[in-house]
Parts: C-alpha cells; structure tokens; sequence
C-alpha cells in the first residue's frame, strides 16, 4: 500500500473545492458539530462532578463520615467508648445525645437537638467550630442553623423556649417538658434542610434536661470511612450499629449518578448527529468523485487504498473536531473557574459558584465514546468507495 499516494489524496480532497463548495461545507459543518459535542460534554460532566463533590463534602460534614448508634437506650457504654479511642488513635470519636425539640420564641420550630462535647465535636465538625470560635458556652446555650435563625428573628444571646418530646407529671396530668435556653449563635452549612432543622447544645446540659447519662451514639472522623466502617464493624457490641454518610443519602446520590448518565447519553448524541454529516459528506464526494476514484483504481491503485483515503478522510476530520472540542472544553473549565459567570442560589445548591470537576475516567469515556463514533461513521463510505466499478464508471462517466 502506497502510503505517500494516501495522504497526497487525503491532502487534494480536504483542500476546500470551489466547484463543489456543499461537500466542504459539510465537511466543516460535521467538524463543528463533533468539535461542539465533545466541548459541551466535558463542561457538562465537569459540572456534574463538581455538583457532586460539593454536595458530598457538605452532607460529610453534616452526616459525619460514619456514625455508631444505639438500637436501645443504654446499649452504648462509656467503657465502649474509651475502648474505641485507645485501639483506633488515628480516628475521632465524639458521643452525642439527640433528641427532638420545638423552639418557641415568636412562632414555633422542630428540630433536630444534638447534645455534644463542644471541644471534641469541633475537631470533626468545622461549620460548628468556625460557629462557636471565641464563645464560652454555658450548660444551657445553643447554636441553631442560620436559616432558623433568620426565620424566628432570633438574635444572638436571645433566650428562647425549648419543648421536648419527653413528659412530666404535672398534678393529675401529663405536661411537655420544657426548658427556657440562650441562643448565643448560629452555624451556615450552605444547605437549607440542615441549616432549618439541626441544633446543638452541650451534652452535659442536655443530659440534665433529659435526665440520663446514656449516648445516643458516636459521631466519628475517618479520612476513609469505606475501610474504617469495616474495621469498626468488629468491635460493635449487640444492640449498636454503624453506619456511612454514603448509606445516609444513599437514594440522593443514585439519582445524581442516573442524572449523570442521561446527560452524557444525551449530548452523545450531538457527537453522533455530526457523525452523520460525515456519512453524508463522504457519500457526496465519493458521488462526484467516481470517475477519479475508477481512474486511480485503473491505473493500479488497489481496493485497499481507495478505501484507506476516504476512510482516513473521515478520521481526519473526526479526531479534528474532537481535538477541537477538548481544547473548547478546557477553556470552558477554566473561564467558569476563573470568572463568575452565573451565581447559583447557596440554600438550594451548597455554593454560590458553579463547580468543576472533570474526572480522568469521564475525559477518557468523552473522547474514547467520540472516536469510536468517527471510526464507524467512516467505515462505510470508505467500503463503498473501493466497490466502484471502473469499466461502468469509465465508460458512462
């Protein structure tokens, strides 16, 4: 196979021809199109993924990596708790008592209370720490969401009425306990159901108000909560579980995984419509072409070659385009990192700007998917260029 005749032929027909100009034209128009389809689905995807390690990071840190419960009240020992903290160093055990409460100033709330170890919930919690950073807190204080903040009009240092969902006797009847606490400030997660529902107070307070000295459970930190809720696992004695922020949103993140997938289906299929225009360009030109092609064929051009030129004509503008469309993609990742184009809602999404994060494994599908896409939309044009019959087409041509 004459590879210097090839490419000198793929050369003369990429040259725009001006006695035909629709053939170019379509060959710039599949250009665009699969230069556009790669471009648009790497933003996507990396938009996608940035969506998606920025809820992540919020629900760890709301939900905490893994979290040991009690199935019933008392099954979790303070002997149990110093245990873990001697065998695993390397991680960070923080008990806390919850509850439900109401808070009660000019209307009324229900939240979420966790009772916890100020000190030690900080080092695991950092939304909680930046909250309570330069406060002394008092047996009784509490730190509320910012959204419950700025609905009840609280200010910091108001005292407002807590009704918990335990009882007391009160003469012949039964009445809510309740408890008049000091909001001295709020936390900001970002997201609205956290920063509404979720409150903390200190444990030891709590535990008065409750009136009992055992947890509810273990919030803990883990750099690698997959292999630590293994390790953990073992040392869980009847009556306490465990269980990871993953297994917590477990129905959140699969639709976010299935959003993922029908968007990269869907503007995959803006690559295979420009696939067409290559089909189509390549059909045009082979048309127009019969008489050279079956020229080039008699004077001992083989099936092979001719087929190898229009195949290669193909490749050529495919793997153009999608060259095209990374580049396109990467200034797009970067003017949405760099610049401020569109300012998102915090309470609904998490953030304000609109993250990016293009995996290695989603760039490989995006050009490995497109290439293909060119290979195939090729191959037929090239198949039916080599079937040209020289004597017909030379004779009637």
């Amino acid at each position: 196979m004459n590879k210097k005749f090839i490419s000198f032929i793929v050369r003369k027909y990429l040259k725009f021809d001006k006695t035909q100009p629709f053939i170019s034209i379509s060959f710039i128009l599949a250009f665009l199109g699969i230069m556009t389809g790669v471009g648009v689905l790497i933003i996507a995807m990396s938009i996608m993924n940035g969506m998606d390690k920025e809820f992540e990071k919020k629900l760890t840190i709301m939900n905490y990596p893994l979290t040991i419960y009690s199935k019933f009240n008392g099954s979790i020992s303070n002997e149990f708790i110093t245990k873990l903290q001697k065998k695993y160093p390397d991680l960070k055990f923080s008990p806390y008592i919850q509850t439900s409460a109401i808070i009660k100033k000019n209307q009324m709330n229900g939240v979420i209370l966790y009772g916890v170890d100020f000190n030690k919930e900080k080092e695991i919690n950092p939304i909680l720490a930046k909250a309570i950073k330069g406060i002394k807190l008092r047996k009784f204080d509490v730190i509320i969401g910012k959204r419950l903040f700025d609905d009840m009009i609280i200010k910091k240092n108001d005292k407002v009425v807590m009704i918990f969902s335990t009882s007391d006797p009160y003469g012949l009847d039964i009445a809510p306990r309740m408890k008049k606490v000091r909001v001295v400030n709020y936390f900001h997660s970002g997201l609205n159901a956290y920063d509404k529902g979720i409150a903390y107070m200190p444990i030891d307070g709590l535990k008065v108000i409750l009136r009992k000295d055992s947890v509810t459970g273990i919030h803990v930190y883990s750099k690698n909560p997959f292999k630590d809720i293994v390790r953990l696992k073992k040392e869980l004695p009847f009556g306490v579980g465990i269980v990871g922020w993953w297994q917590q949103n477990g129905n959140f993140f699969a639709a976010l995984k299935m959003e993922k997938r029908a968007l990269f289906l869907v503007l995959l299929l803006i690559i295979i419509v420009a696939s067409l225009n290559i089909i189509g360009s390549l059909l045009m030109m082979i048309m127009n072409r019969r008489r050279e092609i079956a020229l080039m064929m008699s004077l001992g051009a083989s099936k092979k070659e001719i087929k190898s030129i229009f195949f290669r004509l193909g490749l050529v503008v495919g793997i153009i385009g999608i060259l095209a469309g990374v580049s396109i993609g990467g200034i797009g990742i970067w003017a949405l990192n760099t610049f401020d184009f569109i300012s998102l809602p915090a309470d609904v999404y998490g953030t304000t700007k609109i993250p990016t994060d293009l995996s290695l494994i989603d760039f490989l599908l995006i050009v490995f998917g497109a290439f293909v896409i060119v290979i195939i939309s090729s191959i037929y044009p090239a198949k039916k260029a080599s079937e040209v019959d020289i004597l017909t087409t030379l004779r009637f041509e």
